[in-house]
């Protein structure tokens, strides 16, 4: 019902995650990701409990390969579903089960993995990790809508288009971008636009919440300025 990839960027450290599908909030089922952990995509006939055990021993410091075998040796829906993970040391692992719909397959890369299940053809996955690569050195969230909608371009989920949703994170235990479209007739157009949002006020505010080695800012003033700052130049940078 859905493809997704996911993906690390060596230089920042970032790990990110981002699905689309013809199923309503796909964003609430799909996608697991932890700072300095991993992400993790589990789809087709869903196991919501793949991912969150998937990031459990990830975090404990087992490699995607041990855990992926672990989780799909105990899970007896195992051929009707799709798993991918990838580590924050950029290790990765996928599975399509047997009793996927077709087109269903998986691809593996240099920091990145993207699966799909119900699709147009091979081509999706594809042209989604070529996207991917092409767009290197920009943000890791644009290089995820980018490689989004080059795997839409080439035919996307066979059934059409309903939701989408996308994660980055870097050092702490929830994301510093957690986005999802739920329902719309444009799902990755509408997640390019939220990101455009968050780029106005939220992705400046995220760095002064308290993290998992930090308490947070709490001087108004400092927040405000910075806000300031990135908005401003947010809007330099706007076309």
């Amino acid at each position: 019902m859905t493809w997704s990839i996911l993906a690390r960027d060596p230089a920042t450290g970032e790990l990110g995650a981002a699905v689309a599908t013809k199923f309503f909030a796909v964003g609430a089922l799909c996608l697991r990701t932890e700072g300095g952990t991993g992400a993790v995509a589990t789809q087709a006939l869903v196991n919501p409990m793949l991912g969150l055990r998937a990031i459990e021993r990830l975090r404990a410091g087992e490699a995607p390969e041990a855990v992926g075998a672990a989780l799909l040796r105990d899970d007896a829906g195992r051929e009707t579903r799709q798993l991918h993970m990838i580590a924050a040391d950029g290790a990765s692992f996928r599975h399509t089960g047997a009793e996927c719909v077709d087109w269903a397959g998986h691809l593996d890369g240099a920091d990145v993995s993207v699966a799909g299940n119900m699709l147009a053809g091979p081509g999706v996955i594809w042209a989604t990790r070529d996207a991917f690569r092409a767009s290197a050195g920009q943000p890791l969230a644009l290089r995820l809508i980018a490689a989004l909608e080059a795997g839409e371009a080439a035919g996307g989920d066979k059934r059409g288009r309903q939701s989408a949703a996308l994660q980055v994170t870097s050092r702490d235990p929830y994301p510093d971008l957690d986005l999802r479209v739920d329902d719309h007739p444009d799902p990755l157009a509408e997640l390019r636009r939220l990101h455009a949002v968050a780029g106005q006020h939220f992705t400046q505010y995220r760095p002064f919440l308290a993290g998992r080695d930090h308490p947070g800012v709490f001087d108004r003033a400092v927040i405000n300025a910075a806000i300031a700052r990135g908005t401003a130049a947010a809007g330099d940078k706007a076309p």
